[in-house]
């Protein structure tokens, strides 16, 4: 069965609508403000318009991974499309951190060769892009507190805001004391906060597509609470990974004593469900050895080399 894979409140076609007029008004304002930064020669103009064109990319990526993730699992894809959304984010989270690295080195030009910059221009479209990122941000506000995916947007875009707000007060400036300077300095605050941002949310998504262990659960909690089973004699080889971004996965050996054998379905049942009640943990493959003939020395993590009992 398909998942809808909209953890805010809002059913997946008013999220797809919110994120169209969010790609919409961001391709409009990026090709102003790149008309804009070339008629008046404002690098923090344009380097606004990269960014803008960079959530337009990345809202476009979002839309595409949102549409591919409801599809339901298949013989191709066993475990569902969820993993798309996260593909999409740790792409949206590339693609800024190149833009700011891009951004500090052009910034850095600029402040040894500063060109004049015409203020009012940069005041006016860093004031409609204000407006812009504004709306945009506020369109994936409630729609990114459950989704990565979502959320990689809304720091796009929410950077895009505060952006806006330094490149209307660098016009500003420009104005009223023709500080040329203050357009590389911009752009170079600009790009740090890109560069900030990214480098403190890509972990996320890096992680899940590693098969990390979900950062919120204690794994040694977990195995605590499956060894303290009736029954459960060890566990070992343990796999905590996340399928999708909302679903946590369990696989583990599972030792039982000889004479609780015959009663590997009761422990097996008793184990899933506190499984899924102490740590919502619903997908779990628990594999059952008897204890006179299980692996000798297994690390309870991973699939270290260890063997049976002769």
């Amino acid at each position: 069965m398909a998942h809808s894979h909209d953890h805010d409140g809002l059913d997946p076609e008013s999220g797809d609508r919110r994120v169209s007029i969010a790609i919409w008004a961001n391709a409009l304002l990026t090709v102003g403000q790149v008309i804009g930064g070339i008629l008046s020669g404002s690098l923090a103009l344009i380097a606004d318009a990269l960014h803008n064109f960079s959530d337009m990319a990345s809202l476009v990526i979002a839309f595409a991974a949102r549409k591919i993730a409801r599809r339901p699992a298949d013989e191709r894809m066993t475990y569902g499309y969820g993993r798309i959304e996260i593909v999409a984010a740790l792409i949206n989270y590339t693609s800024l951190i190149i833009i700011g690295l891009y951004l500090v080195y052009e910034g850095v030009m600029r402040i040894i060769d500063p060109p004049a910059v015409g203020g009012w221009t940069i005041v006016i479209l860093g004031g409609v892009a204000l407006v812009v990122d504004t709306l945009t941000a506020l369109l994936t506000y409630s729609m990114q507190k459950g989704s990565l995916n979502i959320r990689a947007l809304f720091l796009h875009n929410l950077s895009d805001a505060l952006a806006s707000v330094a490149v209307v007060a660098g016009g500003a400036l420009i104005l009223l004391y023709d500080w040329r300077l203050v357009d590389p300095l911009v752009t170079i605050g600009i790009a740090g906060y890109i560069l900030y941002l990214s480098f403190r949310e890509i972990g996320g998504p890096i992680r899940m597509l590693m098969l990390g262990s979900p950062p919120d659960i204690d794994n040694g909690a977990v195995v605590e609470a499956m060894r303290s089973v009736d029954g459960v004699a060890d566990v070992h080889h343990v796999h905590l990974w996340q399928m999708q971004e909302h679903e946590t996965a369990l696989d583990c050996h599972v030792v039982v004593p000889e004479q609780n054998w015959s009663s590997i379905e009761i422990i097996k049942a008793a184990i899933k469900e506190r499984l899924n009640k102490r740590f919502n943990i619903g997908h779990s493959s628990l594999e059952f050895e008897r204890e006179d003939n299980a692996h000798q020395n297994a690390s309870v993590y991973g699939h270290a080399s260890s063997r049976r009992k002769e």
